[in-house]
């Protein structure tokens, strides 16, 4: 089972979409610029290459654990130490991906992983972050909402494009 470099591209790439979506003003992005105080003014002074180029390297990284969250079948690699040893396995891995190299390798079934990880790993990390900055339920719901959909669309797609 070949780690799919595209799908984890891909999956990074989503974050921009979704970002795009959530934080326009006639979604979320009026409710957390008051909750955050942020102004058009002061967005206006980001340095956006910074912004967004860090925002995919950190995305990228999330998409590149979304397999192990996601797709069963890494525990069992992991299990033999990794794809070095794949030619070194029992047979009883060869035997396990014979019967179950497929299985629940779905785009719903990676979408429900992926929304499991964000409510019990972004969420608690959104919301603990968020409690001593003092900030709002309101921030909290918006920005934790935001990390559970990216994760549900990074699951999707990595577990579903084969």
């Amino acid at each position: 089972m070949p780690f799919n470099f595209y799908a984890v591209l891909v999956a990074a790439l989503s974050s921009f979409v979704v970002g795009f979506i959530w934080y326009n003003p006639k979604v979320f992005g009026t409710i957390w610029m008051n909750e955050t105080g942020m102004t058009e003014e002061n967005a206006k002074k980001a340095n956006m290459a910074k912004i967004f180029g860090l925002t995919f390297f950190y995305s990228f990284l999330l998409a590149f654990m979304m397999p192990a969250l996601t797709i069963h079948q890494m525990g069992a690699l992991g299990m033999i130490g990794g794809p070095d040893f794949i030619e070194s396995a029992k047979p009883s891995y060869a035997a396990f991906l014979a019967d179950y190299g497929d299985a629940f390798r779905s785009y719903k079934h990676g979408a429900l992983h992926g929304f499991m990880s964000g409510i019990f790993l972004a969420l608690p990390v959104v919301a603990i972050n968020s409690l001593f900055e003092q900030r709002s339920w309101k921030y909290i719901a918006i920005t934790a909402g935001y990390w559970t959909v990216i994760m549900t669309v990074m699951g999707a797609i990595i577990c579903g494009w084969k």
